[in-house]
């Protein structure tokens, strides 16, 4: 017989509708809790037939079924916080405001009033119910919909947003996270109001309609987030990181626009040790080969990207990269997160327009290599330095997105090679990309061959 070996994590709670299609209410609380690391426990309010099509039914549960799901789970389970969607009626609506001044761990109350079309989801009582549960809970999350019902003020930009939260701050609630993305425009603003400070949280629009149970994520990864103990504003800030990722690697299901990713945290940190091992194996098969042919002065660099990077830190690379020696091509250290700068920027801005891409590699480029590019026949694309905007050369680092625009923007077929010419003082590269370490370590000795036969 084994010793058990128990994991002890913290306790989250949703009380929220169930949607059969997975996107969000109870469904996407779970899913988003343990992503957080955190063991998600549920009452459940009602029971939707929804795909991602649409709501086709909903059944709301009787009262004392809620009621008992609340106390079978804040009876034995030692709650870090919880969190609310859909209440469904004004009598649900008072019942969880009347359990809610009996908890001891902060409530994330997302006001379910507002349907994605814009229409009123609650009767006017149960929409005055809310100010109840308002005085009982530590964070609201209105959008800006939500925020007019709740005010009468409309909300516009960042301003407006504030002065919402101030009047919603009267209901009692200890702080409004006023959602910014029903509003137009290029970046989608969440705003946090609280008596002592008002603090925004950019990121850019991501252009697609798979935002089904984006509000139940980002209630869910707050509560998630307090049930770990980080403080509220360090605890808003990383959820809409989280959900910033999840909507723009949403999961491509069924036959309507998708659903929120909510496992993107847990997938991406599984995918490290596989990317770096990848990366590794990119670059025995090029000390095997001797690409000293293609290695720049500046030595090359092999980076790979976990499937949902967005940063440098989750790019692995050669540390000091690749270079020339008397027995061939050589990495100076070892592969790891974050050691390259230049290759793993431009891999990043690469993936604004063509996300597959996970790998690159860069390579001298002369004559030389330009004609055996020329006789591969790959697609090809070429950015020139000089050409930048002085606001790109003023901004440390902007060349490699700039360049990766000018490459890759508005292209029917994605380039296979990014030639960049230089500049004074910028020696001339080629850079080859690549969805698959093996296609991307192919095409590199392919180009290898070319150049040297």
């Amino acid at each position: 017989m084994r010793t058990p070996a128990p994991d002890s994590r913290p306790v989250a709670l949703t009380i929220a509708g169930s949607d059969s299609g997975g996107g969000a209410g109870i469904q996407a609380d779970l899913a988003t809790m343990a992503a957080h690391g955190v063991f998600g426990t549920s009452a459940i309010t009602a029971v939707t037939a929804q795909n991602t099509r649409g709501v086709e039914s909903s059944h709301v549960l009787p009262l004392e079924e809620i009621e008992a799901q609340l106390e079978a789970v804040t009876d034995d389970f030692a709650v870090g916080a919880a969190k609310t969607g859909m209440l469904a009626t004004a009598e649900i609506v008072r019942t969880v405001a009347d359990r809610a001044s009996e908890f001891d761990f902060p409530l994330v109350v997302d006001p379910v009033m507002v349907a994605t079309s814009g229409d009123r989801l609650l009767e006017p009582e149960a929409e005055r119910a809310y100010e109840d549960l308002l005085g009982e809970a530590t964070l609201v999350t209105p959008n800006v919909d939500e925020a007019e019902v709740l005010t009468d003020v409309t909300v516009i930009d960042g301003e407006s947003a504030r002065e919402a939260g101030k009047a919603i701050l009267e209901t009692g609630v200890d702080a409004v996270l006023v959602k910014g993305g029903h509003v137009p425009g290029e970046r989608v603003q969440d705003v946090l109001v609280t008596d002592d400070t008002v603090r925004a949280f950019e990121h850019p629009r991501v252009g697609t309609d798979a935002t089904h149970g984006s509000g139940c994520a980002l209630a869910a990864a707050i509560a998630a987030r307090l049930a770990k103990g980080e403080a509220l504003e360090p605890a808003v800030a990383g959820a809409t990181d989280f959900l910033a990722r999840a909507v723009r690697y949403y999961s491509d299901v069924g036959e309507g626009h998708g659903a929120v990713n909510h496992m993107v945290p847990l997938r991406n940190e599984a995918a490290r040790e596989p990317t770096a091992e990848e990366v590794q194996a990119i670059v025995d098969r090029f000390v095997d080969a001797d690409v000293s042919a293609l290695v720049p002065e500046v030595g090359m660099n092999v980076v790979g990207a976990t499937p949902y990077a967005e940063s440098i830190a989750e790019t692995a690379a050669v540390e000091g990269r690749i270079t020339k020696t008397f027995s061939g091509a050589r990495p100076n250290r070892g592969v790891r997160f974050g050691a390259s700068s230049h290759v793993a920027r431009f891999l990043l801005s690469a993936r604004e327009f063509v996300p597959d891409l996970r790998f690159a590699v860069n390579c001298r480029f002369d004559a030389d290599v330009e004609a055996a590019l020329e006789s591969l026949e790959w697609p090809v694309a070429e950015y020139d330095r000089d050409t930048q905007p002085d606001a790109v050369k003023e901004i440390e680092g902007s060349t490699m997105g700039w360049g990766a625009q000018q490459a890759f923007a508005d292209r029917d077929e994605s380039p296979v090679a990014v030639i960049d010419r230089g500049s004074v003082g910028k020696e001339a590269l080629v850079k080859l990309v690549a969805a698959d370490p093996e296609t991307l370590a192919d095409r590199t000795l392919a180009l290898d061959r070319e150049v040297t036969e």
